[in-house]
């Protein structure tokens, strides 16, 4: 059957963060799996020029970059309840923490994985500042064991779990309490665990190339 939702992904990637989002959602997907040439191919740079996944096309309209396709599946399906409404004083706070994390927090993960540390003088030019402080504002969000925006679970925990998860798992993110806890919690959904089996089922056929 024709759907009208279309998922660009490798199961070695950051598209396992919008895989659980789909599946959050509750609405039919395809799933198109693109290996590491492909992904470089004229026909997916059409879709995204960055030569990259994950992406997504609702009917005529092409999302990439996590975060953002994160956000437009919780307002374009407000029915999943993962996100909360414009006039809801903790869309503030939904907004706040999605971001941190697509900005200041992948940032300094990725720089502490590759081994870059910024110099203290140079902290101004960063938009993180430094590791330490990201890693504080986070446990500072999540140390009491609640979700980040209200009583219950939206995009923005996703989102933030995802990472959490990640870099705990492989040593990015140093282990502090409060974020295994709320990585654990997070990742037990029921929709984590369904995206987590779909995507490992396809591991074996797609391990030979490293997904960006």
């Amino acid at each position: 059957m024709s759907r009208d939702l279309v998922f660009y992904t490798n199961p070695m990637s950051r598209g396992r963060i919008v895989r659980w989002m789909l599946e959050e959602v509750g609405q039919p997907y395809d799933t198109q799996i693109l290996d590491w040439p492909q992904m470089k191919a004229a026909e997916y740079k059409a879709i995204n020029p960055m030569g990259k996944v994950p992406a997504i096309r609702h009917g005529e309209v092409v999302i990439t970059e996590c975060a953002a396709i994160c956000a437009y599946l919780a307002d374009a399906f407000p029915q999943a309840g993962l996100a909360p409404a414009p006039q809801d004083p903790n869309r503030g706070a939904y907004y706040r923490w999605l971001f941190f994390a697509a900005g200041p927090l992948e940032a300094a993960v990725v720089n502490k994985a590759l081994g870059v540390e910024v110099p203290a003088d140079k902290r101004g030019l960063a938009g993180y500042g430094c590791y330490e402080d990201v890693m504080d504002t986070l446990e500072q969000a999540v140390w009491d064991g609640g979700w980040l925006a209200g009583d219950h679970f939206t995009a923005a925990d996703l989102y933030v779990g995802s990472h959490l998860a990640w870099g705990l798992q492989w040593g990015t993110i140093e282990k502090r309490a409060a974020f295994e806890k709320f990585a654990q919690k997070a990742t037990a959904r029921p929709a984590a665990e369904r995206a987590r089996e779909l995507d490992d089922a396809l591991i074996p056929a797609h391990q030979p190339e490293p997904a960006e």
